[in-house]
């Protein structure tokens, strides 16, 4: 017995030992992994403390930016200009946490230029608010171009956000398997209730992953249904861009119809009736009153040939300019009309497309007026603002609720999109007793090259 124990004992003890030196090098591993998942923990809320502050800077400066335009006063620009000055910082540390990481850097280094676009945005229209361009900064401010780049911000730091957070659950994770590494050495019961804890873990995880694919799900049908709206509504901007392109150019071909073949035969008729009536002059006194009676005839119709020419395609925009043009259809509109209308024009530099644009607008601003308005007096103006160009119908007449507008008013609708397909921007300001403005915002021609 002895002897078969010696020979046991002499397995057993190396067998003992070799199970204390893997216990050992098991909780020596479970500690290093433990350590470099602690440390990874640690970085990870570091990052997320640093996004958190970054937002928060951002806000506020976004917040004391529109305090400042809303209000000017100068309050506003303390929090703001402490919000800049500490977003920089930020970006520095947030660069150094990110270095390792090569996905995270390429998303770092394009939220870092958004942010650097936003800052440009907000500096710029506290400037022009600062130099009272009012109507520059108003119109920046109405742009959606702040709201992309706060977007992208947000969606950038939120992905940000969750990657730190993806390698906080790594972290977690490891120190949990070390963990059960670590009580497998001890009791295979504690294994049994580790691996039923990583099954419900599992399971947990499966229905997680079973509501995501539910949401894509979701997000790819909204986008679908956004993506086919968007699509409808190109097309029918396009098809009314479309269409009021061939009503121009109808209205060109009748212009030079009447212009051409109906002016021929009123000239012709006007020069017959001139010869005989130079033959029949003192001869029939009767016949000589009824030509200079068609004659006036034939002047009439000659007047009315030009005026409905003119409506149809104004020849003073290529001959004599937008603002000439302006001034005569002001004058015709206030001698037909009766009313007093003051204009102040300045000369701006436009395409052909936007003078037109610019015409027909306030044309059918000084119809509209006259139709429905009850008016005595109108304004019109054309004025440069840098970049861009105002212009303005205003009257004091007896006004509209505009929310009561609905779609079939067409005269407003076409005046929005002639607008909108020039790109720019149309605001109707009415109420009710207290006359209606209609502002348009139109940007200049671009230089031509040099």
């Amino acid at each position: 017995m002895k002897n078969f124990a010696l020979p046991k004992m002499a397995i057993s003890l190396p067998l003992a030992v070799l199970a204390a030196a893997i216990l050992i090098f098991i909780n020596e591993i479970s500690f290093r992994e433990s350590t470099a998942a602690t440390a990874n923990i640690e970085q990870a809320q570091q990052t997320r403390d640093s996004l958190n502050a970054l937002m928060r800077h951002v806000l506020d400066a976004e917040t004391g930016q529109r305090g400042y335009l809303l209000t000017g006063d100068e309050r506003y620009l303390e929090p703001y200009n402490a919000a800049t000055a500490e977003i920089n910082p930020n970006l520095d540390v947030l660069r150094q946490l990110f270095a390792p990481y090569k996905d995270q850097m390429a998303e770092y280094a394009s939220m870092s230029q958004h942010i650097s676009s936003k800052m440009a945005e907000m500096d710029l229209s506290v400037r022009m608010r600062k130099e009272g361009n009012e109507d520059a900064w108003k119109f920046v401010l109405t742009t959606n171009v702040g709201q992309e780049h706060m977007e992208a911000i947000r969606k950038q730091a939120a992905a940000l956000a969750s990657s730190s957070s993806s390698r906080m659950v790594q972290g977690q994770e490891q120190i949990k398997k070390t963990l059960q590494l670590s009580r497998a050495g001890v009791a295979i019961m504690a294994l049994a209730g580790l691996l039923a804890f990583y099954m419900y873990l599992l399971q947990t995880q499966a229905l997680f992953r079973s509501g995501e694919r539910e949401k894509e799900s979701l997000q790819r049908e909204r986008d679908q249904l956004d993506l086919q709206v968007r699509e409808r509504t190109a097309n029918l901007a396009e098809l009314a861009t479309h269409l009021q392109n061939v009503r121009e150019d109808e209205r060109g071909h009748l212009a030079r119809e009447l212009h051409d073949e109906l002016g021929a035969l009123l000239t012709a008729a006007k020069l017959d009736v001139a010869r005989l009536k130079s033959r029949l002059a003192g001869s029939l006194p009767e016949a000589t009153d009824r030509l200079a009676h068609l004659t006036n005839t034939l002047n009439s119709g000659i007047a009315l040939k030009r005026r409905i020419v003119e409506d149809l395609r104004p020849s003073s925009l290529s001959h004599l300019g937008l603002v000439a043009s302006l001034e005569i259809l002001a004058r015709e509109f206030e001698e037909r009309s009766g009313l007093s209308i003051t204009t102040d024009l300045e000369n701006v530099e436009l395409g052909g497309s936007a003078q037109l644009t610019v015409y027909r607008l306030v044309q059918e601003s000084l119809t509209n007026i006259g139709k429905y308005a009850e008016a005595s007096q109108a304004v019109v103006s054309l004025q440069n603002m840098g970049s861009y160009i105002t212009v303005e119908v205003h009257d004091n007449g007896k006004g509209f609720d505009t929310a009561s507008v609905g779609p079939t008013s067409h005269g407003l609708s076409g005046m929005r999109h002639r607008v909108e397909a020039a790109g720019g921007r149309l605001t109707v300001a009415s109420t009710k007793g207290t006359g209606t403005q209609i502002t348009a915002v139109l940007p200049k021609a671009p230089s031509s090259p040099s």
